[in-house]
């Protein structure tokens, strides 16, 4: 395989979704196998290092005083509540199958909750997504909108970064057709299902375009406020530095 044909070249369009008369060649990072079985288990490996550990009371289901009755009751030998004039007693106690009683096997703090994973695994993953962003068949796999834009991926003029008002980066997002993924985003916010509603997590929604720069010139500010779209910095993103 030739180089041109391994790399080919992509368009550079300007704010108004004109061609800026320019081209540049496909980085080679388009070029790595794209592995979605790897990306999986390395998002999931780092994702456990951010979990807090848990754990129910030491205590929880043995605080009341209960000793089994022993053999020949005819009853089972589960431990029983002590005394007598209440429903309580003589009702099983501590065991999980027990009403009031413990958990079975009752959570510890000291489970092993992060885990450690490969720097070249971690750097593998990223080159495999961002190769598979570069495939407008796996993109719009993901539920992405992307038949009106010209290119995938989206290369723009560097006037761009200069943006600081979110109506320009909304007029842009019109311009490039682009404005189909955030309206998807848009139709998609719902009430999270969940414990999570009460944890400053009610909505979800799906994620829009992500926004890649070199020079933060403004344009954060300007993407910031739109939802679905996210942006980061090139070498944050896997960039050669």
């Amino acid at each position: 395989m030739s180089l041109a044909a391994a790399r080919p070249l992509i368009t550079v369009y300007d704010d108004k979704n004109a061609s800026a008369g320019t081209t540049v060649c496909l980085p080679a990072v388009f070029r790595a196998p794209v592995r979605p079985d790897i990306v999986s288990k390395i998002h999931n490996e780092i994702a456990k290092n951010k979990r807090q550990p848990y754990c129910v009371n030491v205590d929880a289901g043995h605080q009341t005083s209960a000793e089994s009755w022993g053999t020949g009751r005819a009853v089972a030998r589960i431990p029983r509540v002590r005394g007598g004039g209440t429903h309580r007693s003589g009702q099983g106690a501590f065991g999980n199958m027990c009403r009031g009683g413990r958990m079975f096997a009752p959570t510890k703090t000291w489970r092993r909750w992060h885990r450690k994973v490969n720097t070249a695994q971690k750097r593998y993953a990223i080159c495999s997504a961002i190769a598979a962003t570069g495939v407008p068949a796996l993109v719009m796999a993901k539920g992405h909108q992307i038949q009106g834009i010209s290119e995938v991926p989206l290369v723009v003029a560097d006037k761009v970064q200069a943006f600081s008002k979110t109506k320009e980066a909304v007029v842009f997002l019109r311009r490039n057709k682009a404005w189909a993924d955030v309206a998807k985003v848009y139709s998609t916010r719902r009430m999270r299902a969940g414990k999570g509603k009460l944890r400053n997590r009610r909505h979800v929604q799906k994620l829009g375009p992500l926004v890649i720069y070199d020079q933060d010139q403004g344009l954060t500010k300007a993407f910031r406020n739109i939802p679905g779209v996210d942006t980061i910095q090139f070498h944050l993103a896997g960039g050669e530095p």
